[in-house]
């Protein structure tokens, strides 16, 4: 079944029915509060602090309220430029990552996006499902769990998403998941899909790479890094491309 849209005072919801197995969502469902009074709650690390896991009725999911990083979140904090509904940060992840399922791509399935439009601003958020029995590349690293068989895994999943255009904007250790099955990728506020070309490639493996570094990946030395872990990475990323 399509996405339906649905108009709230304030803004508009768009939803998958399947995943939530009817033909309306409740808006409650996108508030903390809701689900802080009927069970413990808890918030994952990295990132701007933005998101939940919550025990929905329609399973285990994430809860993220989009918040702005940088210079501009002590002006704006979680507040957008209204320029149109498809536009909004949320309804745009939610196409996204429709599209990216659609092309075989291990991405979270996209329960539910809002937004709550006030004057020329907007707040957003997004539901979706939790990947079960997923640890981060991040967790992985802080337990010394990173070794040649991740790296290859790792590098060889990229590779994939890249061949199909997907540009991730914040490709880091803290928004790949792994599990015993298959390597995810998650967070695609403000990704699209992009013609093949080695400039945003490069550049996507380059601030993963910087991720890496930054929680202690050279720990053990920068040529035991760069010529390990690194390279293997990178050898099974451009192995999946010449395949």
């Amino acid at each position: 079944m399509q996405a339906q849209i649905q108009s709230t005072p304030d803004g508009a919801i768009v939803f998958d029915p399947d995943a939530i197995a009817q033909a309306h969502f409740d808006p409650d469902w996108f508030e903390p509060e809701h689900w802080r009074a009927r069970a413990p709650v808890h918030a994952t690390a990295g990132g701007r602090g933005g998101t939940m896991f919550i025990d929905a009725p329609f399973g285990q999911c994430a809860l993220r309220h989009y918040r702005r990083g940088g210079m501009a979140a002590r002006v704006l904090a979680d507040r957008y430029l209204w320029a149109g509904p498809e536009r909004t940060r949320s309804f745009a992840e939610f196409r996204l990552l429709q599209s990216l399922r659609g092309k075989g791509l291990h991405v979270p399935l996209p329960v539910a996006a809002r937004y709550r439009r006030g004057g020329a601003y907007y707040r957003a958020d997004i539901i979706t499902r939790r990947i079960e029995r997923a640890v981060t590349l991040a967790e992985l690293l802080a337990q010394g769990g990173i070794d040649s068989a991740v790296a290859a895994r790792v590098g060889a999943e990229i590779a994939r998403f890249h061949e199909a255009g997907a540009y991730h904007v914040d490709l880091n250790a803290h928004n790949v998941l792994l599990t015993d099955a298959a390597v995810w990728l998650i967070d695609f506020d403000r990704g699209d899909l992009r013609a093949p070309g080695c400039g945003w490639q490069r550049a996507n493996l380059a601030r993963l790479q910087r991720s890496l570094r930054k929680l202690g990946a050279v720990r053990g030395g920068e040529d035991v890094f760069e010529r390990g872990l690194w390279q293997t990475l990178l050898a099974a990323y451009e192995k999946a491309l010449a395949a």
